[in-house]
């Protein structure tokens, strides 16, 4: 490959990584507040705090976020989370991922831009089933997916698909805007 192509391509890369990055951050700000705006509406569908915006579940009431920041603590540290400092480590958790999976799809994105049809829609419901449905029980973070009411997956698909085309959005502006 010419080197005037490789580096283009590489400069392609670079733009959708930070974008994709970025627009991960922005997403999960965006998935936190819409779960705090449907608190507002009812406390069972809402998200708990600095949880991400993740929502407290019945079977289990304490989000895997929380868990996920307190398994964390104990791995590095030995120690359990206090109850006041899970929102916060829960909250660095949910963030990191956002950025982390938003970074991976802006870099998937310069490969295949067919991944980023229909706006990140599809990106973020993948994201829910894969992280969401699948990952959280396999990891022992959440009960099986059978456990939990449909209006709890219901709101979490919600969630994410408001996280994909978030991601997508802000990742266009960021490649377009950098571009220039």
């Amino acid at each position: 490959m010419p080197r005037q192509r490789w580096e283009q391509r590489s400069d392609g890369v670079a733009l959708n990584v930070i974008g994709g990055l970025l627009g991960g951050l922005v997403a999960g700000f965006a998935m936190e507040h819409f779960q705090r705006a449907l608190g507002r509406i009812s406390p069972d569908i809402g998200g708990a705090p600095g949880a991400g915006g993740q929502q407290y579940r019945k079977p289990q009431s304490e989000p895997a976020n929380y868990k996920a920041a307190d398994l964390l603590a104990r791995s590095v540290t030995g120690e359990s989370l206090s109850p006041e400092n899970k929102p916060v480590a829960s909250t660095a958790i949910h963030y990191a991922f956002a950025g982390a999976v938003g970074a991976i799809y802006g870099a998937a994105a310069t490969r295949t831009p067919d991944i980023t049809a229909w706006g990140g829609v599809p990106f973020g419901a993948t994201v829910w089933l894969i992280a969401d449905e699948m990952g959280m029980p396999a990891a022992g973070l959440a009960k099986p997916p059978s456990e939990y009411p449909l209006q709890d997956h219901a709101t979490a698909l919600t969630s994410h698909l408001i996280y994909g085309a978030t991601t997508e959005a802000v990742r266009r502006c960021v490649v377009a805007t950098l571009r220039r």
